[in-house]
């Protein structure tokens, strides 16, 4: 069964996708099914540009010990440019 959990970030950066780079402006997450990843559930993110059309996307799906590493990570990583540079 589906979950429908569904979180919508406005987010500023660039991907790269099969077309080269492009300015991503959304960032969509998810707790469902997986479409590729082994899983019977996964975090999904996408990270996309709605204006550029369906081509402008970068998904990614994790398990969900994988998307806490991940949120780990990125925190710590944050918290040391903060340290480092006093952002």
């Amino acid at each position: 069964m589906c979950t429908n959990i569904i979180e919508k970030a406005v987010v500023s950066g660039s991907g790269r996708g099969a077309q080269g780079w492009f300015p991503v402006t959304g960032a969509n997450v998810s707790y469902d099914h997986p479409t590729q990843a082994p899983l019977e559930y996964s975090l999904n993110i996408d990270f996309v540009n709605e204006a550029l059309g369906p081509g402008a996307r970068i998904a990614v799906e994790l398990s969900a010990e994988s998307a806490r590493a991940l949120v780990r990570a990125v925190q710590a990583a944050l918290e040391a440019g903060r340290r480092q540079y006093q952002l």
